[in-house]
């Protein structure tokens, strides 16, 4: 074989090898880019999925977070409603003569028959005056602890919440043994319900089963403690 076939031969052969190393490495690159793409497009399904996950939660929580609002307000609705009936019962019973309390002196207890009847007639606000006036006029009538607790109660009425938690949580620590004192922590836990202070409401509740357990209102303050586990 003379030296130019050779060296022809070897020509041919080493353009054969570079082409098949070309394609081999033009191949790999195809499939390096196969995977590279194979991964973003990973990467952005997971981005996704992840996103709506996040979406889904914070939707849910929202959901929760209506729903717990809810069933407050409706617990602090049947605690009105439950109120208004203890509060008309004991309207008709003072009317009734059965609870009225009673003074010597007439004009003092004109003072207070006069608010008392301002709020047997609705008149909440009124009323919260007129207590207010007789006691200013008669601070230390027998009558003032009576006095003071349907105030309160025309606050709570009048839908003026802190002044009935002020007002009948000030009777209370006055006179923690007067007999409307167990009421009154009644009336300020409607109060403290209204105001959304649940927490607050709740306490005040317990401390009627802790201190007054013989009274109703104990067993009325059991009762919606339930309602507000």
């Amino acid at each position: 074989m003379s030296f130019y076939s050779l060296s022809l031969r070897r020509t041919v052969i080493l353009a054969a090898t570079v082409s098949l190393l070309s394609v081999a490495t033009s191949a790999n690159a195809f499939a390096d880019d196969d995977a590279r793409r194979a991964i973003l497009d990973l990467r952005a399904q997971i981005k996704q999925i992840t996103e709506q996950s996040q979406q889904a939660r914070l939707q849910l929580a929202d959901q929760m977070e209506a729903m717990q609002h809810e069933v407050t307000t409706i617990r602090g609705e049947v605690e009105k409603l439950r109120w208004q009936q203890d509060m008309d019962k004991r309207a008709t019973q003072d009317q009734s003569g059965a609870n009225r309390p009673k003074v010597d002196n007439p004009q003092e207890q004109s003072a207070f028959d006069q608010p008392m009847g301002l709020f047997h007639s609705g008149k909440y606000k009124e009323a919260a005056a007129g207590f207010g006036v007789f006691l200013k006029n008669y601070p230390n009538s027998q009558l003032a602890a009576e006095a003071q607790f349907y105030q309160g109660s025309s606050f709570y009425a009048s839908k003026n919440f802190k002044g009935a938690i002020q007002e009948l949580q000030g009777l209370v620590h006055a006179n923690p043994q007067d007999p409307r004192a167990a009421d009154a922590l009644l009336v300020v836990a409607a109060s403290q319900i209204e105001l959304n202070n649940m927490a607050a409401g709740k306490s005040s509740l317990q401390k009627i089963v802790k201190s007054y357990p013989q009274t109703p209102a104990a067993e009325t303050a059991k009762s919606r403690l339930k309602l507000l586990q």
